[in-house]
């Protein structure tokens, strides 16, 4: 191998290789990082002499640490995919973790809104002024999607398509997807590019003139942020009289993926809107279904 037995040049190789080969964001590499940091710390020898014990007494080292079973199963997520990676490369015949398994953790229920509340948030928005606009067409877009507010606010114009009514998606990694966006949306959305005080659209009233390429866009002339969407959800949430801890990251993205299957519509459609690689991280929303059929079959079956 020629790089002797030190274990940081194995950690760096790798940790490079999930932003230049695979197109992880920083904040992927940055959490892979502290796991491994912490694998190598425990380890205290060659990752490539480790054995499935090392492994096993890591986590164990985990848990002793006060980490839930959550945060043990992403680290060993995290030791898996470095030594798959070194699998690759032939630097290792057996992966240390192949009979591992992940920690066993409860399934936490993403909290959703009831139809009543999105309702409210939906309406607390002044559109009669060009932000409002803006924001109203932003939430009846995250709402009517299920993407991510990552996705929602890197929206540039050409990603937009009002005639045949579909949306182009980047999630993660940079896959593209195509999302219906549903007649409401598309209602506010023509309403922010071309309505408004004097014949202008709020998009055009907000840009004063400036040119952008971000579809929501602020009175700097750049495009809308995370930050500055949750400040502005909250705000709105407030207004509309909803607990404003209820309102956390991806709770209209929960909300859509819960109304659309409470109506019927099948797991896998929503999985390819919702933009999961793999189908069980979708039927996370089935245990939701669940738990609410439960409570409509006790509250009105006569033998409930």
């Amino acid at each position: 191998m020629g790089r002797g037995e030190g274990k940081e040049w194995l950690v760096e190789e790798f940790l490079d290789s999930l932003i230049l080969e695979r197109g992880l964001s920083e904040n992927t590499r940055e959490a892979y990082e502290r796991d491994l940091n912490a694998y190598t710390a425990y380890l205290k020898k060659d990752p490539l002499k480790a054995e499935a014990g090392d492994i096993t007494g890591f986590l164990a080292n985990l848990r002793k640490r006060g980490l839930s079973a959550r945060s043990s199963a992403r680290a060993l997520i995290s030791v898996r995919g470095f030594y798959k990676y070194l699998l690759k490369k032939g630097e290792l015949k057996q992966s240390p973790c192949a009979s591992v398994d992940i920690p066993r953790m409860e399934k936490r229920l993403p909290g959703v809104l009831a139809l009543s509340e999105v309702e409210l948030l939906l309406s607390a928005p002044a559109t009669k002024t060009a932000t409002g606009l803006r924001d109203r067409a932003m939430i009846e877009l995250l709402y009517a999607t299920g993407v991510r507010v990552s996705e929602l606010t890197g929206l540039k114009l050409n990603d937009l398509n009002l005639q045949a009514g579909f949306i182009l998606a980047f999630g993660k990694g940079g896959k593209q997807r195509l999302i219906p966006m549903g007649e409401e949306a598309m209602v506010w959305l023509r309403r922010y590019l071309d309505e408004g005080e004097g014949g202008e659209g709020g998009r055009s009233a907000i840009l004063k003139g400036r040119v952008a390429e971000h579809l929501f866009v602020t009175a700097r002339g750049g495009g809308m942020t995370r930050q500055n969407f949750w400040a502005m959800l909250k705000k709105y949430a407030t207004l509309a009289g909803i607990d404003r801890e209820k309102i956390k990251p991806h709770i209209l993205r929960h909300s859509f993926a819960t109304h659309l299957l409470e109506r019927g519509a099948d797991l896998r459609a929503v999985q390819q809107m919702l933009g999961h690689a793999d189908i069980s991280t979708t039927q996370i929303y089935t245990h939701v279904l669940t738990e609410r059929l439960k409570r409509v079959h006790k509250t009105h079956h006569p033998r409930g």
